[in-house]
């Protein structure tokens, strides 16, 4: 009988180690394409852009009162595959690579034997420094994406409204999947310990390393290797964490108080493409899915008898300080920017002077002969 029971007792110590973990996409890049065009209201057609209509977001707040409301209009950034950025380290850095390399959003073919057959994955190019030199390239997200922003919908130029009291009772924030079942847009929240990372790309015999950049709840930054590029096809890499302990009994228990820190999240910062000073550079190409993570929960229920954060606030009032802060610096790099491309100069070729004196002649001598 007390065989019975110390085996009963082990296995439900087993069984609930697994019953707590989860699986969640952190981010689908399929999701990123451009579905809404935010236009000038002065009519010009090229500074029109794409935009993602669930992940836009609006940073004229940071810019000054020199602004009128048709250029405020277009400071709009979203997730939107094409104005994900490529930073290049100290080594790789120079005009050509700073020119080329470049996020696109790339379509997969209707034939392809893969379940997104037909959706638009991220596609990448980066150009590498053809010399012998260790060298590296982010790709990241447009800007910091946020954890708390309120869940809220967007109209087609990119306007959001006000969170609804069906959007507030969700618990929900924007980048947060819709559903359990459903991927999220770069934020994960409950997470306690992280079992495995499991990255869908399409490999094309590069022998460069990948990284996946993820960020945390205290503000910690942390890379994972994924593996090395060298194979052919669509392929599923995967790092599995090397300290994580099943058995319950030999864990380190940890408690935390659970508010006002919040509950635990993790977040997308990006890719990091690696390239050895051995191995040959100039282009390098890659396409990316979707980015998923197993782990822990940090709490068994999110459902507390009070709620907290409508009572005291703390938290709200932390982020919206955090994010103000954010958004003020990535909103003055897309107004420098946005200025810098105002600046730019449009013209593609000379006026033709040669044309023009040519046609005055003609109708000097026309003129002569009358």
């Amino acid at each position: 009988m007390k065989k019975t029971l110390v085996l009963s007792t082990a296995a439900m110590m087993l069984f609930g180690a697994s019953a707590f973990a989860k699986e969640s996409t952190l981010i689908d890049f399929s999701l990123l394409d451009g579905d809404i065009t935010i236009k000038a209201q002065n009519g010009e057609d090229a500074n029109d852009r794409l935009a993602n209509k669930r992940t836009v977001m609006d940073y004229s707040v940071a810019a000054g009162a020199s602004f009128d409301k048709e250029q405020k209009d277009l400071m709009k950034s979203s997730l939107y595959l094409g104005e994900w950025e490529v930073e290049l380290n100290s080594s790789a850095r120079n005009v050509n690579s700073l020119a080329n390399s470049q996020v696109v959003a790339a379509p997969v073919r209707e034939s392809a034997k893969v379940p997104f057959a037909g959706q638009k994955v991220m596609g990448v190019r980066v150009v590498f420094p053809s010399l012998a030199a260790n060298s590296n390239a982010k790709i990241v997200p447009p800007f910091i994406i946020p954890a708390y922003e309120p869940l809220s919908t967007a109209d087609d130029q990119g306007n959001r409204a006000a969170p609804t009291d069906e959007e507030k009772a969700t618990g929900r924030t924007l980048f947060e999947a819709d559903s359990d079942d459903t991927p999220a847009y770069g934020v994960v929240k409950n997470v306690g310990t992280i079992k495995s990372i499991a990255v869908t790309t399409m490999g094309m015999n590069y022998p460069h390393g990948l990284y996946v950049l993820l960020g945390d709840t205290d503000g910690g930054h942390r890379r994972y290797f994924m593996g090395y590029l060298g194979f052919d096809g669509w392929k599923t890499l995967t790092w599995n964490n090397p300290d994580y302990i099943t058995e319950v009994r030999t864990r380190e228990i940890r408690v935390y108080p659970i508010y006002p820190r919040g509950l635990p999240f993790v977040k997308f910062e990006g890719f990091q493409i690696t390239r050895d000073a051995a191995h040959v550079g100039d282009d390098f190409i890659g396409y990316f899915k979707d980015v998923k993570i197993i782990y822990d929960k940090a709490e068994l229920t999110t459902e507390r008898d009070i709620a907290d954060e409508d009572l005291w606030g703390i938290v709200t009032k932390k982020e919206a300080a955090r994010q103000k802060l954010q958004m003020s610096r990535f909103g003055n790099k897309q107004v420098n920017r946005y200025i810098e491309r105002a600046k730019m100069a449009t013209e593609e070729e000379f006026t033709k002077s040669i044309e023009a004196d040519d046609q005055q002649n003609a109708g000097s001598y026309a003129t002569q002969a009358e």
